[in-house]
């Protein structure tokens, strides 16, 4: 994966990862900023609708939205381990019929990728270096709703990824976590026509939803 923008994916986010990370959602459901992400995106309605899931893991946001009544959902992730997960859980729920998968980098596979009513990207800003390229052609595929988790524009995120990315060098590890300033976030959205709409917030993230108008 070098100089696609999301090196050492298959270190950071391997089978055991998405196995625990699949035993959590089994046991106590999404998580907080993921039930954040649902809540506001339920404002617009779910029935037949269809999403696009980037960087999606195990596909929580798919399953759940599914189950709720949209059509059809693509998960596109560069990890080959969650994407084998999501298949099972996907297979577990008679959902196969209506979820597709894409491995790879999002911006390498974005061509041949689909628009769809609302686009999801949780947690994913942070872990591409190129966030123009990712946020632009992702913003683009939304036909109606856009939703984002990122980190928050805070002085002790900032730091802390410092110290992440710190240690991925002293075990020589590939995978590197971002900062992007969420202004220019903002800025890279609304260059195709979406507003930030609604959003919510933790200590560390931020959790927006753009709709066009």
């Amino acid at each position: 994966m070098d100089g696609c923008g999301c090196e050492g994916f298959d270190s950071m986010f391997d089978r055991r990862t998405a196995e625990a990370d699949r035993d959590t959602y089994r046991r106590s459901g999404p998580n907080d900023t993921t039930r954040m992400l649902l809540d506001l995106i339920r404002r617009y309605g779910v029935a037949g609708s269809s999403i696009l899931d980037i960087g999606g893991g195990i596909g929580v946001i798919d399953h759940e939205l599914l189950r709720e009544g949209a059509g059809h959902a693509v998960l596109v992730d560069a990890s080959p381990a969650y994407l084998r997960v999501a298949r099972e859980e996907a297979r577990q729920a008679n959902a196969l019929d209506r979820l597709d998968f894409v491995e790879g980098d999002f911006v390498r596979e974005a061509a041949g990728i689909d628009s769809a009513d609302t686009v999801t990207l949780h947690r994913v800003v942070c872990c591409y270096r190129d966030a123009e390229a990712l946020v632009g052609l992702s913003a683009a595929r939304a036909r109606r709703v856009y939703g984002l988790v990122l980190p928050r524009d805070r002085w002790f995120i900032r730091l802390g990824l410092r110290l992440i990315n710190l240690k991925q060098r002293v075990t020589r590890q590939k995978f590197r976590a971002y900062a992007h300033p969420n202004a220019s976030i903002d800025r890279i959205v609304a260059a195709y026509g979406l507003k930030p709409r609604y959003e919510a917030r933790t200590l560390v993230w931020r959790v927006v939803v753009y709709d066009r108008d």
